[in-house]
């Protein structure tokens, strides 16, 4: 237990964030189309609110009617919100005194709250933990640098410590590679074949010297030594745009897969810690759909870690070593 008057660590998990509603959508994607870390334009502080206004506005109908299908809003915010709770029950039961916050970059609750509350509490020093264990400069990045302007704001002047990624943390690939165990208890082992789904970004952004592809190509390989002999393969989901991203695409790859003869399939979003969007809707419908219709008989998506035991003992071991 925490020592009684011991300085108080403020903990804040960073993640995108999802619209709680769908009145929220097109709030949700003005803020993620302004952000110049994810999108950078040309005089971006010129042209980028107007880009993401007119962005926003034409895609929202088609993302409303996907977040409609998965029950009308993401449930990544009361996800985070389980995260939140068990982490700080988790530190403060290892002498801790500690209150862990949540800091989304694109929907509430954001950083700007965070750090107004750590300033109201009294924190002496934090801890900023991305809930994106592969480090990009577009995500974690961006939030990182989100939180570091919103604290300047509030005149918090206590340090702080920032994660930046945690790809092969042995705590971290033994609690996803529980969630892949449980997926093939349930699949089956004969005939199963293990694709890592990731979210993509742009080519451009990796050959800039973005670590991202490196630090998720590092999380499979970890995981992959719990299961010797099951083939598998990597991919990038959630591809837009015109300009060339990390390849082979998610749904090029299981056609591919189909068409080698692969027949039962097990999709692990490796990049994800959380539920939401990408995985409710993008793997479980639409991938879901596509590998049906390309002859996959058996598709089972491995399920997120979100808050299950041991992952928040990975996030816990990850800020007790900042200490």
């Amino acid at each position: 237990m925490a020592a009684p008057g011991a300085p108080l660590t403020g903990v804040v998990l960073l993640n995108m964030g999802g619209p709680d509603s769908l009145n929220a959508v097109r709030p949700f994607l003005f803020r993620l189309f302004s952000d110049r870390d994810l999108i950078p334009l040309p005089a971006g502080a010129v042209t980028q609110p107007l880009f993401a206004w007119i962005v926003s506005g034409l895609r929202a109908r088609k993302v409303r009617r996907y977040y409609e299908e998965i029950g009308g809003g993401s449930p990544i915010g009361a996800l985070t919100e389980a995260q939140r709770g068990s982490l700080e029950t988790a530190l403060r039961g290892a002498g801790l005194n500690c209150k862990v916050y949540v800091a989304m970059r694109y929907w509430h609750p954001l950083a700007r709250h965070a750090a107004l509350d750590m300033k109201e509490d009294g924190v002496s020093r934090a801890v900023a933990l991305p809930l994106y264990p592969q480090y990009c400069g577009a995500t974690t990045g961006s939030s990182l640098k989100d939180l570091a302007r919103w604290l300047r704001r509030a005149g918090c002047t206590f340090p702080v410590t920032e994660v930046r990624s945690y790809p092969d943390h042995p705590k971290y690939v033994a609690a996803l590679t529980e969630t892949v165990s449980r997926a093939i208890g349930e699949a089956g082992r004969d005939g199963a074949f293990l694709l890592f789904s990731a979210h993509g970004v742009p080519q451009s952004l990796i050959d800039g010297g973005d670590p991202y592809r490196d630090e998720t190509e590092r999380t499979v390989a970890a995981v992959m030594q719990s299961f010797p002999g099951i083939p598998h393969s990597l991919s990038w989901q959630s591809r837009a745009g015109r300009a060339v991203w990390l390849s082979p695409d998610t749904v090029d790859e299981v056609t591919r897969l189909a068409r080698e003869g692969v027949r039962k399939l097990i999709v692990v979003p490796v990049s994800f810690v959380s539920d939401h969007i990408e995985t409710l809707h993008e793997l479980d419908i639409r991938l879901a759909a596509h590998a049906k219709e390309m002859g996959i008989q058996s598709f089972l998506r491995a399920p997120a870690m979100n808050d299950s035991p041991r992952f928040i003992d990975a996030l816990k071991e990850i800020v007790l070593e900042t200490s």
